[in-house]
């Protein structure tokens, strides 16, 4: 089984393929590790995921250099 380890780093913006309620589907990462700790962009609220379950949701990383 491959498993896919993609690097997350502070204050990415990650999109993902389902929307938030709030309308959004843009998160910010707070926090990094074996559980990533996002903040939704539209309305501030604040989730843990797993980083396994959090690559399976991803579309796509935006990086502001």
């Amino acid at each position: 089984m491959a498993t896919i380890i993609t690097d997350y780093r502070l204050n990415d913006i990650l999109e993902f393929k389902k929307e938030h309620p709030c309308g959004s589907n843009k998160w910010k990462v707070i926090r990094t590790g074996v559980d990533m700790k996002l903040e939704c962009v539209g309305c501030k609220r604040v989730v843990m995921i797993a980083r396994v379950e959090l690559n399976k949701k991803i579309k796509k990383i935006i990086r502001e250099e």
